[in-house]
């Protein structure tokens, strides 16, 4: 049975502190959101304005801000100066809504660290060491996103203390919103990405644990049931299939949105017959068909197709085996000296005994990635011809592709596919707040919350022009780049 895509009324959180992972609310407030905000209005000036909504860029605009919302959007006659506001005049520059990642993961690093499914250093960096520190501090992923517009995100897959992430950071004017899907439910859970308590996924042994998975992710108040769906063998598909369309089925009893990891054509079907109201990644082993087409339109999914995440595994393999220095793309500064430091070590490690193992693989890695691009690639622009809305996400913390500065390389990847500038700026705005099921975010009109970034090219030419950040106002509190850029 298909079914409408379910779009949440209202934030619902429930904390997850009386299991022992509160402490999050505490970490996640700093002393910079409990002073005391400017309640002048706030006055930005004379930017060409391009509001998310997909109408033509508008010169000479005028936004006004009281508190954390937008009250007026027009010009210096339709929205007169609030007594004593400040003003700030951006003539010259171009003003569109902040930036959304619609898919990050909190408890990667952005190196192997926090994939010990993909290369092993555990000797080295023990995994519960490794998430300890997610845990108590993503502060330094929140500076990285705001320094780079990004004023949203969500988390499609992580530990319970990813719910905790999210109340303290909704009105905090230096982190970016957070949603969060909570542990993954899988038919092939990997054992070394759980810790002895607590879990990032949970196995989908059959039809009734499946429905018990998104009842107790219900009750922890989960933005999503997230299940991750991989190739299923010749031997199980009609068992696998039966136990995601339960989760389905369950999830949509329960009114919470099912998203799902599906790479392969046949399991992204399955996910689309399951009512998945978001696909984390794009179909990369055979060409999409008209079927899969009409179920997406019929669900009213929203299709992201991560296209550099598999690229910075293999520049993150090729670093560590020596081939080819560790490349960073962070035009402005915006990653924290720690995560830089660390993925400048990966030479260091190659003599470590797990990527001695690489040698005979890398080739054959090589050859699969690109070979997978290009339908990757033919799939985008096909699901995008037929009308189904796109999304911008990252998958943020797998090696090499890092939290914070990995969302203009996506978005120059899907121009370069062949989408214009001023449709991926709608999928980077609009349609992530809509993956994150909120309408209050996303696009530059009154009533919304005043997140919005400034920057001095015009991103509706080359998206690239989102590197030339200059201003970052994230629940109305106006941020100069230079205030954002790390001092490290």
């Amino acid at each position: 049975m298909i079914r409408l895509p379910y779009v949440r009324p209202k934030i619902r959180w429930l904390s997850a502190t009386f299991v022992g992972t509160g402490v999050l609310f505490v970490m996640g407030t700093t002393a910079a959101s409990q002073q005391e905000p400017d309640k002048r209005a706030l006055v930005l000036d004379g930017a060409t304005l391009f509001d998310g909504t997909g109408a033509p860029a508008r010169t000479d605009s005028r936004i006004v801000v009281a508190g954390e919302t937008i009250r007026c959007v027009g010009d210096a006659q339709s929205c007169p100066m609030p007594a004593g506001a400040r003003r700030e005049r951006l003539v010259g520059h171009w003003i569109l809504p902040g930036l959304v990642d619609a898919h990050v993961h909190f408890s990667q690093t952005g190196w192997f660290d926090g994939r010990p499914d993909a290369l092993d250093f555990t000797d080295e960096l023990p995994y519960e060491q490794v998430q300890n520190r997610q845990k108590r501090d993503p502060r330094r992923y929140y500076d990285a996103y705001l320094c780079s517009g990004v004023t949203a995100v969500f988390d499609v897959g992580g530990f319970p203390w990813s719910w905790d992430l999210r109340a303290p950071a909704e009105h905090d004017p230096t982190a970016p919103h957070v949603a969060a899907a909570g542990p993954l439910v899988t038919h092939a859970p990997r054992a070394d990405l759980n810790l002895p308590g607590e879990k990032l996924m949970i196995d989908l042994s059959g039809e009734a644990a499946g429905r018990e998975i998104v009842r107790y992710l219900s009750a922890f108040g989960s933005d999503a049931v997230k299940v991750w769906f991989l190739e299923v063998e010749d031997t199980e598909p009609g068992t696998i299939d039966a136990r995601v369309l339960a989760v389905g089925d369950e999830a949509a009893s329960l009114d919470l949105p099912l998203i799902v990891h599906a790479t392969s054509l046949r399991e992204a079907k399955v996910a689309l017959r399951a009512g998945a109201s978001l696909l984390v990644h794009g179909v990369e082993d055979v060409s999409v068909d008209d079927e899969f087409l009409s179920l997406a339109q019929a669900n009213g999914t929203i299709y992201t197709p991560t296209l550099i995440v598999s690229g910075g595994y293999l520049r993150m393999f090729e670093a560590v085996k020596g081939v080819s220095k560790p490349r960073i793309d962070d035009p402005n500064g915006c990653m924290d000296s720690e995560t830089r430091k660390l993925i400048l070590s990966s030479p260091g490690h190659r003599s470590h005994p797990s990527v001695s193992e690489l040698e005979r693989n890398l080739d054959a890695y090589r050859e699969r990635l690109a070979d997978s691009y290009e339908r990757k690639i033919a799939n985008l622009l096909r699901v995008h011809r037929a009308g189904i809305p796109l999304a911008v996400g990252t998958d943020a913390g797998n090696p090499g592709t890092f939290h914070g500065p990995s969302i203009y390389a996506e978005l120059e990847a899907m121009q370069a596919a062949g989408i214009e500038p001023p449709r991926l700026l709608v999928m980077a705005t609009r349609n992530g707040a809509r993956a994150m099921n909120r309408d209050d975010i996303g696009t530059i009109e009154p009533g919304k919350i005043a997140d919005l970034i400034v920057v001095s090219a015009d991103p509706t030419i080359d998206v690239a022009n989102l590197r030339h950040l200059t201003h970052v106002v994230r629940a109305g509190k106006l941020h100069r780049f230079e205030e954002l850029k790390r001092g490290e």
